[in-house]
């Protein structure tokens, strides 16, 4: 059975080995909460087939074909969010389509991309997702909607992570290095790239084979402090801001050593 490990479990690793330890390791159930996600889902469709279908025998596609696109993937939403979700795409069209000459096929969308890494002896297979990769003159764009309402960057080290995990993915899929990663909020219409290196790929092999070697062993799983201990849901476990923490119950995870990462 794979062991399967996202861009996100990753980052909350390299936050803390010990709230990675109790949430992945031994299975003990998170409070966090997530929303619905129809909206979102139902967006990143519409943009989907609008790149991946338009026929690109016209420079750009008209505001007809977005709200053909939308029309496909809306059924099931409530009025107020297919009116909204209307609105979005349209702020994407006159922001990201309506001004250029013409747009480009992109390499790929809505898809995942694979690769592999084997550190002390364990076989990591590196799955991840993606919205959309373009091809650059010198590399990729992969290209991150962001559909929710909260528009804040994440930290600086988690994108590192999250770029370095798809460069080395995309440079095995595709014979090509990552250029940027981009974040594209679609409710604001704003666009951040954060330019890719090989030193992320090197960051990430380097925190991968620190990970390994705790699950090889099934030790050194030290609490590291920071500013998320204030909402971890694991608090009342650990010994570094809990005077007397709990005992950390049994549960029935098993290790496993196949390895494999999701980007996403």
């Amino acid at each position: 059975m794979t062991y399967q490990i996202s861009a996100t479990k990753l980052q909350a690793y390299h936050r803390c080995p010990y709230a990675y330890y109790l949430r992945y390791e031994r299975k003990l159930t998170s409070t966090e909460f997530y929303g619905s996600a129809a909206l979102g889902n139902a967006l990143h469709q519409a943009l989907a087939q609008c790149h991946r279908d338009w026929h690109y025998c016209n420079p750009i596609p008209d505001i007809q074909w977005i709200y053909r696109c939308w029309d496909a993937h809306s059924d099931g939403l409530s009025d107020t969010q297919v009116a909204e979700g209307r609105e979005i795409l349209e702020r994407y069209y006159w922001r990201f389509i309506a001004d250029e000459l013409a747009i480009n096929q992109p390499l790929a969308v809505e898809g995942k991309i694979q690769g592999h890494l084997q550190v002390e002896n364990l076989e990591f297979t590196i799955v991840g997702r993606y919205d959309r990769i373009d091809f650059l003159n010198d590399g990729l764009e992969l290209i991150d909607y962001k559909s929710g309402r909260e528009t804040k960057l994440p930290e600086p080290s988690e994108i590192d992570i999250q770029i370095g995990l798809y460069y080395l993915a995309l440079e095995q899929t595709y014979r090509q290095s990552l250029k940027y990663l981009s974040l594209l909020f679609l409710r604001t219409g704003e666009k951040v790239q954060f330019q890719a290196a090989q030193e992320h790929q090197e960051e990430v092999q380097e925190i991968i084979g620190d990970l390994a070697v705790r699950l090889r062993h099934d030790r050194g799983w030290e609490p590291k402090q920071g500013k998320q201990c204030h909402r971890c849901t694991f608090a009342r476990y650990c010994p570094a801001v809990t005077a007397n923490p709990a005992p950390v119950p049994q549960t029935n995870a098993k290790p496993q050593l196949q390895l494999a990462l999701n980007l996403a």
